[in-house]
């Protein structure tokens, strides 16, 4: 087993640069994945020797990893702002959205398959209500955000039986209207769904909803581990077939994991302030950056945001050909959708959004980020567009 990316984001020795000087690697792409947090890999490693056994037996070793565990989903619950007893662990956090939707959509069948979510929900909350009911759409405004008012129609109609929203955007860094929609949705006694994933250990996780999911890499814990949260008084069945786990979906936990994932989301939340405000600043700088780039839009709401995400696209380029070209010089950074960026395929995020597609450059600040790598990170962003731009013979555009 593999520890990941290096902890920090601090510069570090790197691969030969274009001019044959060594580079110094910076990982700004922690958008979904963010380096283990060195905190949660002492944990880890730890529970690799104390948590190994099997915690539904009754030896000492089994005790052990059931009081490991159990102490991981009291930490993760209790910072998540939900109870103990409503945390579900999951083997992955696309497999904890695709319990919320048709555990929910099971349970409601009676009242109907209708979902009401917004166009930039995360892939895995759309393909999962197009697998299991009928999907309403709600657009989002240029800068990503939700019409809420749209949305509260929808949700007061007949035969829905499911809402979500994510409480952030992974992509753009939007964060959406959870407290209107939630005051939309608990009077027409629909259960919502808030996708925490891009939310959980950079900012606040909004309340108002009935069920709750969160992917513990986001926060800088190995993989491995979804995060699923069922209201006390929401209805849900497990879409799955039964087993006897330690949870309600079936498949076993890593007791080594979900421990990491408490340490770790317990210390970036303590030290969430100060971060925020770093980050915060960082971006702002990359943001202005970018914006002076020749035909590039910077997207995303400047304002109401995460404070580690920047997107922008740029004209006449591949945004792939724009990441190799940044990856030479030192820097890890995204590209395309978050949740589908394998694909190469044009972010439907930014199609719902209706900015610009193509060229795109998807930038996450990890924990622990340097000022040092974001400066020089500015410094060779506007040439690496103009090189790619040169390479495709787009520069006189």
């Amino acid at each position: 087993m593999t520890s990941g990316p290096p902890a920090r984001a601090a510069s570090s020795p790197g691969h030969p640069h274009p001019s044959g000087a060594k580079t110094q690697r910076a990982y700004l792409d922690a958008s979904t994945v963010a380096p283990l947090d060195p905190a949660g890999r002492d944990a880890w490693l730890a529970a690799m020797d104390e948590g190994w056994a099997d915690p539904r037996r009754l030896h000492r070793e089994g005790r052990t990893a059931r009081l490991l565990l159990e102490g991981a989903r009291e930490s993760i619950a209790a910072d998540l702002g939900a109870r103990t007893e409503e945390l579900v662990f999951t083997g992955s956090h696309t497999e904890a959205v695709h319990a919320a939707v048709l555990g929910t959509l099971r349970a409601r069948r009676r009242v109907g398959t209708r979902v009401v979510l917004s166009a930039v929900e995360h892939s895995a909350v759309l393909q999962a209500t197009r697998f299991g009911g009928e999907a309403l759409l709600i657009d989002v405004s240029e800068l990503g955000r939700v019409d809420v008012s749209r949305f509260t129609d929808e949700v007061g109609g007949e035969s829905v039986a499911l809402a979500c929203l994510q409480s952030a955007n992974a992509e753009v860094g939007t964060r959406q209207p959870v407290t209107e929609v939630a005051e939309a949705t608990q009077a027409s006694s629909i259960p919502l769904l808030v996708d925490a994933a891009a939310t959980a250990g950079h900012a606040a996780v909004p309340q108002g909803w009935d069920l709750l999911t969160a992917d513990p890499r986001s926060w800088g814990a190995p993989a491995g581990l979804g995060v699923l949260a069922v209201g006390a008084n929401t209805r849900w069945v497990s879409p799955s077939p039964a087993d006897d786990g330690t949870e309600r979906v079936p498949g076993s936990v890593s007791v080594p994991v979900a421990l990491a994932a408490a340490v770790a989301l317990r210390t970036v939340t303590a030290g969430r302030a100060e971060s925020d405000r770093l980050r915060r600043s960082l971006t702002d700088r990359i943001r202005a950056v970018a914006a002076t780039i020749p035909d590039t839009q910077v997207v995303g709401d400047p304002e109401r945001r995460l404070p580690h995400l920047v997107t922008f696209s740029c004209l006449y380029v591949d945004g792939e050909a724009i990441v190799d070209d940044l990856d030479r010089h030192g820097f890890a950074v995204g590209s395309g959708s978050a949740c589908t960026a394998s694909t190469l395929e044009p972010s439907h995020v930014l199609a719902a959004m209706g900015v610009l597609t193509h060229g795109n450059i998807r930038v996450g600040l990890p924990v622990g980020v340097t000022p040092e790598a974001v400066d020089r990170f500015c410094a060779v962003l506007p040439g690496a567009v103009a090189r790619v731009r040169a390479m495709l013979g787009a520069e006189g555009l």
